[in-house]
């Protein structure tokens, strides 16, 4: 009895390149305003919160979103941001096909519960190259005062 020795490659991603589904998914395909696939969908926009001595600032990032397009409501503790990223409608003439929409469009809201410390008389907001920076002073008479305690 001989005992043949064979090296086998591994292929991790053999059996996923015969799945014929998959590679249709993957393709290209010609789509037309009537699909699903162009109907908007709802999108939330990222935020990040960023705290220090002064205020709590918060940065949404709202590409391609007017000024106009956007309110920033700040009641009983309770920042809210709201607005809508329109889909750019495609006149009948226009020659142009969507091969693939991936980026959402619709109307959004994010809602922010923020500490009493807030003082919302000062809130002050700022629109800039798509990004939204919304500025919370903190109070004076309530930020946290240090005193040193003697020991005897």
């Amino acid at each position: 009895m001989t005992m043949k020795s064979e090296l086998n490659t591994f292929t991790p991603f053999h059996e996923l390149d015969n799945l014929t589904g998959l590679n249709r998914l993957l393709k290209l395909r010609d789509m037309s305003e009537n699909e699903a696939s162009l109907a908007p969908s709802k999108w939330m926009p990222a935020v990040d919160i960023i705290e220090d001595e002064k205020e709590f600032l918060i940065k949404a990032d709202l590409p391609e979103v007017g000024k106009d397009e956007v309110k920033v409501i700040f009641d009983h503790g309770m920042l809210t941001i709201s607005g809508e990223r329109h889909f750019e409608q495609v006149e009948e003439d226009d020659k142009r096909k969507y091969h693939r929409i991936e980026r959402t469009f619709g109307s959004f809201q994010r809602s922010f519960r923020l500490p009493e410390i807030v003082d919302a008389e000062a809130l002050t907001a700022d629109f800039s190259e798509g990004v939204l920076a919304v500025h919370l002073p903190k109070r004076e008479d309530l930020k946290p005062k240090h005193i040193e305690v003697k020991v005897k």
